[in-house]
């Protein structure tokens, strides 16, 4: 089933009329954006499409993706960086990849001590099931929500990974109400990378 909605997404982008400046919002669920092509399986997606495989775009097609809460469901370091390395290949010279991912640091920081954000309350509150009552409880659910994540992120290991790939200025950034979803404000690790300029 899987393969064949790739296959499928795949003509489709073939047959796109212009390869050129596309914006690429890939992982959308139902967070659907208007001017762009919005890439996952749900129904509401422009193109289906299985992105641990290669990206079937032309290298240089893309000004601009974006992904948000979808690279920890990618098996880290293969399919993550292979994703990455993907996106890096098909940007233009000076192309944008804006990537939000939840936040690791915050939980951990706050379990050994080191702030105290209220993270443990608002998680209970908003995100986590009734059965998480201990801190680690909550840990283990915000690594594995229900095995669904495949990888936990921080600055320094999200930063690593885009680097490893030939992404530079690399730089964590605010919550954009014009981009990212008000409903991941809170808790989400927002980072920008550039590809490099031609010479």
């Amino acid at each position: 089933m899987i393969l064949c909605k790739h296959h499928k997404g795949t003509r489709r982008i073939r047959h796109l009329p212009n390869q050129q400046h596309l914006k690429l919002h890939i992982g959308c669920g139902l967070k659907i954006k208007t001017d762009w092509i919005n890439i996952d399986f749900s129904r509401e997606a422009d193109i289906a499409l299985d992105v641990r495989k290669p990206l079937p775009f032309l290298e240089y097609s893309c000004s601009t993706i974006y992904s948000e809460h979808f690279l920890e469901h990618l098996d880290y370091p293969d399919n993550a960086i292979s994703f990455i390395r993907e996106c890096y290949r098909i940007l233009e010279p000076g192309g944008l990849f804006s990537v939000g991912v939840p936040d690791t640091e915050w939980p951990l920081a706050e379990y050994n001590g080191q702030e105290s954000g209220g993270y443990y309350e608002i998680a209970k509150e908003r995100w986590h099931p009734e059965w998480c009552h201990t801190r680690m409880e909550h840990i283990n659910y915000h690594f594995r929500q229900g095995d669904q994540h495949r990888f936990a992120y921080d600055f320094e290991t999200l930063t690593r990974a885009l680097s490893s790939v030939g992404f530079h200025n690399i730089q964590r950034r605010d919550f954009d109400p014009e981009l990212d979803s008000e409903d991941r404000k809170l808790g989400t690790l927002y980072v920008n990378a550039w590809k490099q300029q031609e010479k």
